[in-house]
């Protein structure tokens, strides 16, 4: 993808530029603290969606248990991630402000009691409710840590960086569900959901244990008018917008697939139990591979070229899943799962790396719209399932997969444009020389 960008302006709220940092105070590979620097990050990632996506492998037995339909159930994730992306720019501007390290430490921590909290409401209102304040929380996580990357690591190293951070969302969402799926069936949902709370205690003490001090974060002072003035920077550069939409689409397929998939093999002719069904979110491990070989496939094929891969294995993986076929389901989740992660992988690296000032928000904005799609894709998936079935599902899936495609050909199409504008302009300049 290209990396031609409108730059917003230097202005209060906004990091520094990355001109302002000296190389010797980046981190990269080999060099010390790198790698507590990921090891505590990872741990975040495991934390974030482990706890975020608590309840989706449980939504059949919360229905079951609560007396609610698949569709009010899915609303304990969608009002997780709905939270989550109104809160995480407002959060990020506070990062500006009080630290990356400061704003994520408090963030999981609040996002951790909630989670002991969790597993005693009384009901399907209260644990939505306690979920939306759950992903409110955890809104402080996610562009901050990129934000802090963006600031601390080389930007050689940056989409591998980041890459490993959404290596840990993969093995958060992976262990979490593996987690719940097994508990709930040897001791109900409540108990599921204590363990995920138990499990984001352990990676909240190693994050904060392991998290290395910020060596490049400079302070800046709250300013509504300042932060309304980079957000809009951010809005207006054609590139980023795009790139927001890419989340935004990526995540819809992926929050339809993994809200649905338990009702689907819960159900004849497969008569899943919960434990066994909460296994199948092992095929995680795949993305946590695609997410952290991101750095490489850029390198071999260049963004677009990443992105479209990405898209061909997921549109792949969508279409294998409709054969009545468990082995088919398994593999097909595979490939959805390496493509959504690759795709996301590349895309939310492309934000941090065309954002020259506001990261922060920059990247807050990314995840607004990743975790917007994540909502839709999680709501508007139960009810195509409940109104068509898998096959309505897949449906709403390839229309967002086709979604991407047209808009990274049309950033390839301006891309293009551009070039051919710059060129004429530069014969222009040149014939003006030669005639003066």
């Amino acid at each position: 993808m290209p990396s031609v960008s409108t730059e917003a302006p230097v202005i209060p709220g906004a990091s520094a530029a990355p001109s302002a940092v000296t190389t010797d105070s980046l981190l990269s590979p080999g060099r010390p603290g790198y790698r507590r620097m990921s090891f505590a990050l990872f741990a975040a990632g495991v934390a974030t969606f482990a706890l975020l996506y608590s309840t989706q492998a449980l939504l059949p037995a919360i229905s079951a248990g609560l007396g609610v339909t698949a569709s009010q159930a899915s609303w304990t994730v969608s009002a997780a991630t709905g939270a989550l992306a109104l809160f995480v720019l407002p959060l990020s501007a506070l990062s500006e402000r009080f630290g990356r390290r400061s704003l994520m430490t408090v963030s999981l921590a609040v996002a951790v009691v909630v989670g002991l909290l969790v597993p005693f409401a009384p009901n399907v209102e209260w644990l939505v409710a306690l979920r939306a304040v759950q992903g409110a929380a955890l809104a402080g996580l996610p562009a901050s840590a990129m934000a802090f990357l963006a600031e601390e690591v080389r930007p050689k190293a940056l989409v591998a960086a980041i890459g490993l951070f959404v290596a840990g969302n993969s093995v958060g969402g992976m262990s979490g569900r593996i987690l719940t799926g097994w508990v709930a069936q040897l001791w109900g949902w409540r108990a599921a959901l204590g363990a995920v709370g138990l499990l984001a205690v352990v990676c909240a003490v190693v994050f904060r244990a392991l998290l290395p001090k910020a060596r490049n974060f400079t302070s800046r002072s709250l300013s509504p008018r300042a932060l309304a003035r980079t957000v809009g920077g951010h809005l207006a550069d054609p590139l980023l917008r795009r790139l927001y939409a890419i989340g935004a689409l990526f995540m819809t397929v992926f929050g339809a697939v993994y809200t649905v998939i338990g009702y689907r093999l819960v159900e004849a002719p497969f008569n899943l139990p919960q434990g066994v069904i909460g296994s199948i979110f092992l095929v995680y491990l795949v993305g946590t591979v695609s997410s952290a070989a991101a750095g490489r496939l850029v390198e071999r094929l260049g963004r677009r070229g990443a992105l479209y891969l990405a898209v061909g294995t997921t549109a792949a993986g969508l279409l294998l899943s409709l054969a009545d076929s468990l082995a088919a389901i398994l593999l097909g989740l595979v490939l959805i799962t390496a493509g959504f992660f690759a795709g996301h992988a590349v895309a939310s690296s492309s934000v941090s790396r065309t954002a020259k000032t506001g990261r922060a928000q920059a990247s807050a904005l990314y995840q607004s719209a990743y975790y917007l799609g994540s909502s839709a894709g999680g709501t508007l998936g139960a009810i195509a399932f409940h109104a068509g079935g898998w096959a309505a599902t897949v449906t709403l899936g390839l229309l967002a997969v086709l979604g991407v495609v047209s808009v990274t050909l049309y950033g390839s199409h301006a891309a293009r444009a551009e070039r051919r504008r710059s060129l004429a302009g530069t014969r222009a300049r040149a014939r003006e020389l030669v005639t003066d």
